[in-house]
C-alpha cells in the first residue's frame, strides 16, 4: 500500500522540535480565529461578489478582509515562513516550509448565507502537511492538530471514525469548477457510492469536509482538482485524528496534485476499491469498470 500522509514523520523532516511545532500550532490557531472572527462580521452583509475568471469560483470582500488579518498577523508572528494564499497570488516556487492559507473556504456558501464556511491554516513542508487549524466560526468550532498532541474540536480531542462498512458509512464530496468541461468530474463517483452508503454529501467547503471527518462525524471524504490551500490543514487534521490520507486513487499523497481520500483506517481499503471501479475510460465515455471485482 503506497504511504500515507504521516505529519510525525513530515515534522521530523522538517526539523521541527515539539516546542517549535507547538509554537507553530498555536499561531495557526490564532491566524484561522482571526480570519473566521473576521468572516462573520462580513456574514449576511455583501454587497459585491464576483467571478474569479472561471463560471462559479466566486470572491468576495470577507475573502479580502479576512486574508488580509490572516496575512497581517502571520507576517508579523512568523516573517521567516513563506505563505502560500489564495487571494493573492499562489507562487509555483515557494519556500520549503510555508503556510497555505484559504481566508474562506466556501465562499458560495458564504455568498448565499450558508452556513458551512471556514478559514484554513496549514503549515506545510515540502508539498506535505505538517499541522493546521480550521474555523467554522458559523457554529463556533475551532479544529486545531499537531505532531504530538493530536486534532481538536476547540478543547476536545477528537479521532476519526472506526467505520469499516461502506454500507453503515456517511461520506462527502465535491465538484471541482472544471466540472462542466471535463469527463473527470466526479459525477460518476458521487452516483456510485451514494447507491453504496447510507448517503454521500457534498458540503461545499474542503476543509470543513476533512475536519468532519477528523472529527468522525463523517466516515469519508474524496474529492479532485482542490488547490493546496483548500487541503493542507484539513488532510494533516485526518492524519492526526488517526486516519488515513492518501491520492484518492490510493497513491501517495501530494498537496498539488489536488486528489484526496481521506478516511478511518479501516473505511480506506474499501472506498479506495469501490472509488477504483469508477473512471474515466478513454474512448470509452465515462462510466463503470465492468472488469474490476469487489
Amino acid at each position: 500500500m503506497p504511504r500515507g500522509l504521516d505529519c510525525y514523520a513530515v515534522a521530523a523532516e522538517a526539523g521541527l522540535s515539539a516546542e517549535r511545532l507547538k509554537s507553530l500550532s498555536a499561531v495557526a490557531l490564532q491566524a484561522a480565529k482571526r480570519g473566521g472572527d473576521t468572516l462573520m462580521r462580513h456574514f449576511g452583509k455583501l454587497n459585491s461578489i464576483q467571478e474569479k475568471g472561471r463560471s462559479g469560483d466566486l470572491v468576495t470582500a470577507a475573502d479580502h478582509a479576512a486574508e488580509a488579518e490572516v496575512l497581517g498577523l502571520l507576517s508579523r508572528l512568523t516573517p521567516e515562513i513563506a505563505v502560500l494564499a489564495e487571494e493573492s497570488g499562489a507562487s509555483d516556487h515557494v519556500a520549503d516550509l510555508c503556510w497555505c492559507v484559504d481566508p474562506l473556504d466556501g465562499t458560495t456558501n458564504f455568498a448565499h448565507s450558508y452556513p458551512l464556511f471556514a478559514t484554513s491554516i496549514g503549515l506545510v513542508w515540502r508539498d506535505q502537511p505538517v499541522l493546521g487549524a480550521i474555523s467554522v466560526p458559523f457554529l463556533n468550532e475551532m479544529y486545531w492538530c499537531c505532531p504530538g498532541e493530536g486534532s481538536f474540536l476547540n478543547d476536545q480531542k477528537i479521532s476519526v471514525s472506526d467505520c469499516s462498512s461502506l454500507e453503515e458509512s456517511l461520506l462527502v464530496t465535491g465538484f471541482a469548477y472544471d466540472r462542466r468541461e471535463v469527463l473527470d468530474n466526479n459525477y460518476a463517483e458521487f452516483a456510485w457510492m451514494t447507491h453504496r452508503t447510507r448517503g454521500v454529501r457534498r458540503g461545499g467547503a474542503a476543509a470543513v469536509d476533512l475536519a468532519f471527518v477528523a472529527a468522525g462525524r463523517l466516515d469519508g471524504y474524496w474529492e479532485r482538482g482542490l488547490a493546496p490551500w483548500d487541503l493542507a490543514a484539513g488532510a494533516a487534521l485526518v492524519q492526526l485524528a488517526g486516519g488515513v490520507v492518501n491520492d484518492y486513487r490510493g497513491e501517495s499523497f501530494q498537496l498539488h496534485s489536488g486528489r484526496i481520500l481521506a478516511t478511518g483506517t479501516a473505511l480506506h481499503h474499501p472506498l479506495k476499491q469501490e472509488l477504483a471501479k469508477v473512471s474515466p475510460m478513454p474512448g470509452e465515455g465515462y462510466g463503470v469498470h465492468q472488469d474490476v471485482g469487489s
